[in-house]
Parts: structure tokens; C-alpha cells; sequence
């Protein structure tokens, strides 16, 4: 007889991993749709040492500076939608507005069960869509984003 899957469904914060299409991303306040988010890594650069009357012939490695990749984010493009290029037309003499970004992996409930946060984030490069007199896809526009901090929240 075969299996209904009823026994997994009691449990199923541990059955199954989250699959990673059902994302949403806030800017500030304002909720943005994505097709793709991509960077959210983070890395501690090591640091190598050795003192001059050390026995052993090798450098100790000791952790370092927190380095956070910038976070790259694609959408479609949509009509008299400008709002990448409006915040990124802000950057003038070393100065923008730095905003609050979350991105938050959803459950089956829409509710947030992982959640990026960016401080301080700001854009550093717009690329927009490709164009083809042959092809068959959805015009796609990306930007990539600095940050200066990623924390990670499990709810």
C-alpha cells in the first residue's frame, strides 16, 4: 500500500527543506518583487602570522576582517518602473541614501521562516536587459547592492 504522506505532514517543520522560490525582499518599507537574489554570503578573512622565534616552519591563521559580498538582484522590467535608477541617480559627491534591506525565504503560509537583513545598503551598478529582435524572454533589469552588515534570523 502505498504511503499518503499524512505521517510527514505532522511533522513538517522537519520533513522537508524549504524550497527557495517563495521570497520576499523590503527596501525600507516597501515591498519589491524579484525573480532572483543572488550574494548573500559572508566571509572572514584570514590573517596570517608568525612570530621570529617560532619552532614551526608555518604561518598561524587567525580569523579577520568580516567581508560581505555585494547582493545582486534581478526583476522584470515594467512600464515607467524607474525605481532603480532613481535611487541610484541619488549618489552624488560620495554621498546616498543608505536604506534598510530584509529578504525573507517564506514558508508554505507566507510567513518568513529565514530572514537576510542589510545594513546600510546602497546600489553600486545597474545592469539593464539585453535586447534581441529574435527572442522570446521577459526583459530582465538587475542591480547590485553594498551593504555594511548581514544578519540571519531563523523564526
Amino acid at each position: 500500500m502505498a504511503e499518503d504522506g499524512k505521517a510527514q505532514a505532522t511533522d513538517t517543520k522537519s520533513a522537508w527543506p524549504l524550497p527557495k522560490f517563495h521570497f520576499e525582499v523590503k527596501w525600507d518599507s516597501n515591498v519589491m518583487s524579484f525573480q532572483d537574489v543572488s550574494g548573500l554570503d559572508v566571509e572572514a578573512q584570514p590573517i596570517e602570522y608568525r612570530a621570529g622565534d617560532s619552532q614551526v616552519f608555518s604561518t598561524v591563521k587567525m580569523p579577520g576582517i568580516k567581508k560581505y559580498s555585494n547582493i545582486t538582484m534581478k526583476k522584470g522590467i515594467f512600464k515607467s518602473d524607474n525605481k532603480f535608477w532613481d535611487w541610484f541617480n541619488q549618489i552624488k559627491m560620495n554621498t546616498i541614501k543608505r536604506i534598510p534591506v530584509t529578504i525573507s525565504l517564506l514558508d508554505e503560509e507566507h510567513k518568513p521562516t529565514m530572514v537576510w537583513k542589510l545594513t546600510n545598503a546602497w546600489p553600486t551598478k545597474i545592469t539593464g536587459t539585453d535586447l534581441k529582435a529574435d527572442g522570446n524572454e521577459v526583459a530582465v533589469e538587475s542591480i547590485e547592492i553594498a551593504h555594511e552588515g548581514l544578519t540571519i534570523e531563523n523564526k
